[in-house]
């Protein structure tokens, strides 16, 4: 594994006592992990259970290898060279090329963050009653404040905690009636159509939990955390701490990316044996919908699991959003970028993160729906001597495929009938 690529670039690994508690080493990747069931994410979800039931529980099984090899080439991205995923292309790439990968990075994060403002705000008037645009401002001005006067290293442990709040929907399951014996089966033994509805909710459950914003945010905790860490620098520098990094980082991205999928599984496997079951469907269009749809076929307690969970996993998702945006276009134009910086000396930083935010919650003011708006490492002269190993390597390349076979698929079959309307 790391211990392989390591000899092939002539490093040995460090003394046992000196390899850090992977336990406590838990951070960027379980943060993530978390961040990647957001409440849009849910809203795919919450409505991949209500259409088909069970029929894709097989899917997280299935993605869980993909995202946990991705999520980890992104990790040893940051800490080999010390730098994020935007200035790493930037080396690689036209800058044309890269401003509108960024440019798209940054319009996807915006609907995206629009969406996570809106389904946070709606599960508090759930709970508690209210207007649902001060919430909106409520949520969207908190997380803009966190982010921009709370250091990284203080801001990073409110992160950690937050990710409790996905267990919400693990105990859900155990509160409605489950046919455990069907949802086993479903998720051991894959079913697949070629129905346009099928491959289009397939595609959306691949594209969110293999999602880019990750990527981007993922790289940029690594440098994060190497730069605020004294005895810590890029690899390419300490060459020496490899053994130890991409043992710690393995792990947490494993563990990070197998939260995430949990409770995806649990998402769906509830909302089938709830919504779907009682043909529910037709009257989910987010996540607070699934909350209050809960209500009368789960009980109150479901419902009310469910609704804290989406306040939870939003307001974990929203500044993971924000953030991306931000180190990725500071990348791009060489400013500095850290959350860990004061607002005075990383200005044009906070400026994106800000507009960021202050663009995705004036989406839910403009009358747009952005709920509904969502539906390199292989190179030397990047990462020197520490090149990926095989399995990362076959992992990376069969996300690309995988998601690639599944859009032809829907193009292949929605074609034909779009073309007979």
């Amino acid at each position: 594994m790391s211990e392989i690529s390591l000899s092939k670039a002539g490093l040995s690994p460090p003394p046992a006592d000196e390899r850090e508690n992977l336990l406590a080493s838990l951070g960027p990747g379980l943060i993530t992990g978390a961040a990647d069931d957001d409440p849009s994410g849910i809203a795919t979800y919450l409505l991949v259970g209500a259409q088909f039931g069970f029929a894709m529980l097989w899917t997280m099984l299935f993605s869980f290898p993909l995202m946990a090899g991705i999520q980890e080439i992104c990790r040893r991205l940051g800490r080999i060279t010390g730098m994020g995923v935007a200035a790493n292309l930037a080396k690689c790439y036209s800058k044309t090329v890269v401003r509108g990968l960024v440019l798209l990075l940054c319009v996807a994060n915006i609907f995206n963050l629009g969406a996570d403002v809106a389904a946070t705000a709606a599960a508090t008037q759930l709970l508690v009653g209210g207007k649902l645009l001060l919430y909106t401002i409520f949520f969207g001005v908190a997380s803009l404040l966190l982010q921009v006067y709370v250091p990284y290293r203080i801001y990073v442990r409110y992160l950690k905690w937050l990710t409790w709040a996905l267990f919400a929907y693990v105990l859900t399951a155990f509160v409605v009636r489950v046919p455990w014996r069907q949802a086993l089966r479903s998720t051991l033994v894959p079913s697949v159509s070629l129905d346009p509805k099928y491959l289009m909710a397939l595609i959306a459950v691949l594209g969110t939990t293999i999602s880019p914003y990750l990527f981007f945010w993922q790289t940029a905790q690594e440098v994060e955390d190497a730069r605020i860490n004294k005895h810590e620098s890029p690899l390419r520098k300490k060459p020496l701490q490899a053994w130890a990094q991409f043992r710690r980082i393995a792990f947490d991205a494993r563990v990070g990316m197998a939260f995430s999928n949990i409770v995806a599984f649990f998402i769906i496997l509830t909302t089938a044996a709830t919504l779907h079951a009682s043909n529910a469907s037709i009257r989910i269009q987010t996540a607070a919908d699934a909350a209050m749809a809960l209500q009368p076929l789960a009980g109150r307690f479901a419902s009310l699991l469910f609704a804290l969970g989406i306040i939870g996993t939003g307001m974990l998702a929203i500044p993971v959003l924000a953030g991306s945006a931000a180190y990725a276009v500071s990348e791009l134009f060489g400013w500095r970028a850290s959350l860990e910086s004061k607002p005075g000396k990383a200005r044009k930083f906070y400026y994106v993160l800000s507009g960021a935010t202050i663009l995705g919650v004036c989406l839910n003011f403009a009358g747009i729906d952005p709920i509904r708006a969502l539906f390199l490492s292989e190179k030397p002269a990047i990462v020197g001597k520490f090149v990926l190993p095989r399995y990362l390597r076959v992992a990376g390349w069969i996300a690309t495929a995988v998601m690639l076979v599944a859009s032809l698929g829907f193009l292949v079959t929605a074609l034909p009938q779009w073309l007979a309307r």
